[in-house]
Formats: structure tokens, sequence, C-alpha cells
């Protein structure tokens, strides 16, 4: 990933390629930004009329700075979550493959110097591992300079920042590339790399062990499933906090095969895995005193001669029977899997991060997530994803539904009531296998994969939605 640094150094006399400055109605003010300069600046900018709107960008020649261009963005009411989004948009406007860009934007505190740093990081995020192109391919990222922030803010921005990178890459990667097995590799590399324990169920052991969902939902496919489980386990440890994802690395449909049209984004649907992994590598680099095991649920659900079928009868981990009356509710099938092995741990709370519904996105938009489950635990997660300045909300889960996903012939059946309340119902599903352990379900459907223009500090494809929230829940259950 690009490089990050805090600098104490007046802005103005940085050689750079871009120079980063909040405009609020005029060009923000700045320790380490010499009045003077800072006029003659807001000179050229009222004359470009510059807009104060959160998020717009002026871009005027460094003519009073060592910066080859200076980049004025609109900061909005200045918050950290205003700020965050400002930097995310101002790294849109530095140039092509700049070397260096010094971001100046005024804050007080370190979460404040993070939030710039972690928007103007994943602002900038490019995919470019498949261009062919070789300097484009290689290309990284500038080195950004942090003017006035603490090296513990920057420390905090390299850690998240990198690990919703690091799952945006995960799920931008072609589905030819990362499958079940493919994914399991990597988790297995950075377990080596960052000291977390790493175990894999491959399709022989989930057979013996009786994992149906996964074998159910893999088996159309010659890339056979995998059960991935990554741990973070300090000894000091005073809480356990599992989380499982939803990783279907290519979704078909299954022999309920979608339109066409509706399978091009649907590499995007291992989002919930690659949240997890990155979560407990975060959690792990970050060194919190939670111990915190991930469960990747891996498979591609294709259809062929050997793909489930509607109206079959699977048997999921732990002894529960489901009638599969649609095979494109797949990723239920995988879940209630990981569900019920992690319970079997006994964390003190369970969470999973899945796009699970298209009802998400009916209910929410394309922007924020839902979330289900218990009423204290979604609460938690609703707070902490407000610290984090991530979109998710409360959403019931009534009774009546659980009575809905009830199947005559099974214990189950994988889809709920027909008129609506698809998301919900998929959460009365996947709330069937937890028993009474502390619980709550994110879904991340449209969020998850932005399909249309980039916005804030979030690109088109893939978003890494959910890892900030999983993150900032872990911190506050850690004592942090």
């Amino acid at each position: 990933m690009t490089s990050m640094n805090a600098t104490s150094t007046a802005v103005s006399t940085l050689a750079a390629d871009a120079l980063i400055l909040g405009y609020d109605g005029e060009i923000t003010a700045h320790d380490l930004l010499d009045d003077s300069v800072r006029a003659s600046l807001g000179e050229a900018a009222a004359s470009l009329e510059a807009s104060k709107k959160l998020g717009s960008t002026t871009v005027l020649p460094g003519t009073s700075v060592e910066a080859k261009r200076v980049v004025i963005v609109g900061i909005g009411d200045g918050s950290e979550g205003n700020l965050r989004e400002a930097a995310g948009a101002a790294a849109r406007a530095i140039g092509t493959r700049p070397a260096t860009v010094v971001v100046a934007l005024p804050a007080t505190t370190d979460g404040e110097y993070a939030a710039i740093a972690e928007g103007a990081v994943l602002g900038a995020y490019t995919f470019n591992a498949y261009k062919s192109d070789d300097e484009l391919a290689g290309y990284h990222g500038p080195d950004w300079l942090i003017a006035g922030a603490s090296d513990a803010a920057i420390d905090r921005a390299r850690i998240i920042a990198g690990a919703v990178a690091g799952a945006r890459d995960l799920v931008n990667t072609p589905p030819l590339d990362m499958f079940p097995a493919a994914v399991a590799d990597v988790a297995q590399q950075y377990g080596e790399s960052h000291g977390i324990t790493v175990e894999v169920w491959e399709p022989q052991r989930l057979a013996e062990e009786g994992f149906g969902g996964l074998l159910a939902v893999g088996m159309g496919s010659s890339r056979l499933p995998r059960l991935v489980k990554v741990e973070w386990a300090p000894e000091a440890a005073a809480q356990h906090v599992a989380i499982i994802g939803k990783g279907i690395t290519f979704d078909t449909g299954g022999i309920s095969l979608k339109p066409s049209k509706s399978m091009e984004t649907m590499k995007s649907d291992m989002s919930g895995s690659a949240a997890v992994l990155h979560t407990v590598i975060a959690a792990a680099q970050a060194k919190l005193p939670v111990k915190v095991t991930g469960w990747l649920c891996l498979a591609e659900n294709m259809p062929s001669g050997t793909a489930q079928r509607p109206s079959d009868v699977i048997r999921i981990y732990g002894g529960k029977t489901v009638e599969v009356l649609n095979t494109d509710a797949e990723g239920r099938l995988v879940m209630a899997d990981g569900l019920a092995r992690a319970v079997e741990d006994n964390p003190d709370v369970v969470l999973d991060i899945a796009t699970l519904t298209g009802a998400q996105g009916v209910a929410l938009g394309t922007r924020t997530s839902g979330v289900m489950g218990d009423d204290a635990i979604r609460t938690e997660i609703v707070d902490a994803a407000g610290e984090a300045n991530e979109l998710f909300w409360p959403m019931p889960l009534p009774d009546h539904l659980r009575e809905s996903v009830k199947s005559k012939i099974a214990d189950l059946q994988n889809i709920g009531d027909p008129q609506g309340g698809g998301m919900l119902s998929a959460g009365a599903f996947l709330q069937e296998f937890v028993g009474e352990t502390p619980w709550a379900h994110l879904d991340v459907a449209r969020p998850a994969f932005n399909e249309g223009a980039p916005w804030g500090y979030t690109p088109a494809g893939a978003t890494g939605a959910g890892v900030r929230t999983l993150f900032r829940f872990l911190e506050k259950r850690a004592g942090v």
C-alpha cells in the first residue's frame, strides 16, 4: 500500500505534486500554513468561485507554494466524518500518478487527523493489478504527508486504511483468480505475516464434519468450497468476538439462474469474507486485547449437472435441515454452517456480515447497510458505525417472519414470505443458528460494491463496507 507519514514542516515549503487545503468560504487556517500564503491562495480560489460544499474541489496552480498544484476542497461542517469525505474527494484531483501529496486540512484531535489520512488514501485507491501498462500496474499511490498529525494518528489510519484497501483488493480481483481455495491461500499468507492462526477445512473434511450448506452451494462448481478460520488470540483477551463472513466468490444463482446483467457484479458476493479477514488482521496489527475469530464461508455458486436443485433438503452443520426452494438464496446456507460452528466455541458475541439480499438495497438504498439481531448488540453495531462514520440502520426481526422460514418437510426453508421483507426473513433464518449467543447480522449487499461514480473516499467497485464499523466495535469491546 501507499506510504503515509506525518509532517511538521510549513506546507508551503514542501516540494510535492499536490497540496490539499480545506475551504469553508475561505481557505481554512492551519498551523503549518502561513497566513500570507493562505490569503494569496484564497484570492485565487475566490476568482475561480470555489465552492464550500462538502467534497467540491477546485484546482489551483502552485504559484505561491512549492507544490505543483493546490487542491481546495469543501469540508462541510469540519466534523471527523466530513473531513474523511473531503480528503477522499480531494485525493481524486491530485493529478496522474503523483509521487508526493501533502494534506493540510484543519484538525485538532488524533481522531480527526486519522480520518483525514484514511480518507485521502482510500479516496485515491485504484485497482491496477490487471492493467497492461507496466507503469500503471506498478504504481501503488503517492507518499502522503499529513500536516500536523501525530504518529499515533498515522499508525491508526495506516491500519484501518490498509484493512479497507485489502478488502477492496480481494473483491475487485476477478473470480477466475479469486475462488474458494485461492482465498484460503491468501488467508494463510496473511496469517504467516501477521501472527494470526489460520485453519482451513478442505472439501473432504467439510463432508466428514457435516457442513452441508457449504457443500450444497459449492457442489455445482469444479472449484470446491472451503471454510477458513482466522484468529487473533492475545493472552490478555477479556472478550471473544466471532465474526462470520459470506464468501461466495462468484454467484450465478445456481440452477435458479440470475439474469446475465445481474451477474456482472457478483464477484462482490465475497465482500463479507473479505471484510472479516481484514478486520481480524487489523485487530492483530493494533494488538487489540480482544480475541477475534473470523470464519470465511467460501463457495462458488454455479449451475451444472452436480449443482443442488430447488426442492433438495440439506443438513446444516449441527443437524438442522433446510429445504432449498431457491438456489440463489445460497448465502444464508453457507452462513448457517459458519454460525453453527462459531457458537460452539462459546464466544461472548457473534456477528455476521454478508451481501445477503437484494431486498437490502430496495429498503435502504446503495449507501446504507442494515443491521438486525439482539437489541443490545444491534445497538452496539449502530453506535460503532456512527463513530466510524459508516451508515448502518437498525432493522427489526418480527416473530412472524420466523414462521415464514419454517418448512413443511424440513426444519427450515431458505426463502421466506414472498410478499416482501426479504432482508428481514433472511435475518430470521440466520437467527435459527445462533442459539442463545448474543448476535447481530449486517447486510451490506448494495453498499459493498459501488456501481456508480466515486464519491467521498468511496471508489467505483469494491468499497470495503463494514470494515471500519467492525474494527470500531472491537476497539470498544477492548475498551479502546
